[in-house]
């Protein structure tokens, strides 16, 4: 899915990330919170996701707000990855400046051997994000551009109220 935030002055960011888990509080992935993204998040925390299906012509958009998943949470999941994806989220800060490809190599080599194939404990800034959706958007591409588009909104009271957009 494609994950749009924006920092504290509203400059917008978006880049594509895995969709982990689905509930009815919302929308799950993980990340490093001193990545880009967590920055932005903590800085500002509210998100859009976009799913889109090119070849079935529809698409969801979802905006709402961003919430860190518990530690509980965060630690099953990491348990669950494979050991090498647990070894490369220990290498290097998300998002910082390394000094080559070679470095990254080296430190999961190094890791790697630290680690000894046992269990990986899940790094602090390793954790999950959770959209909790206020708005999401279905559409349907149609010819002559004739789209269907359906808004749903979340009311105080939890409810959805839905609505037929133009296209």
């Amino acid at each position: 899915m494609v994950l749009a935030t924006a920092d504290a002055d509203g400059t917008p960011s978006a880049r594509y990330v895995l969709l982990k888990g689905l509930d009815a509080e919302g929308f799950v992935f993980y990340s490093h919170s001193v990545s880009n993204k967590g920055e932005e998040m903590r800085a500002n925390p509210r998100a859009a996701l976009v799913f889109y299906w090119a070849p079935l012509h529809r698409q969801v958009r979802v905006e709402g707000t961003v919430s860190e998943v518990s530690a509980a949470e965060a630690d099953a999941y990491f348990a669950s990855r494979p050991y090498a994806s647990q070894v490369s989220a220990w290498v290097a800060p998300q998002s910082s400046a390394v000094s080559g490809r070679d470095f990254l190599d080296q430190r999961a080599a190094e890791l790697d051997l630290q680690f000894a194939g046992g269990s990986v404990p899940r790094p602090d800034t390793w954790i999950g994000y959770r959209v909790r959706p206020e708005r999401i958007e279905f559409w349907q591409g149609r010819e002559n551009r004739l789209h269907d588009r359906l808004l749903y909104e979340r009311r105080a009271d939890l409810s959805w109220h839905m609505r037929r957009l133009a296209p």
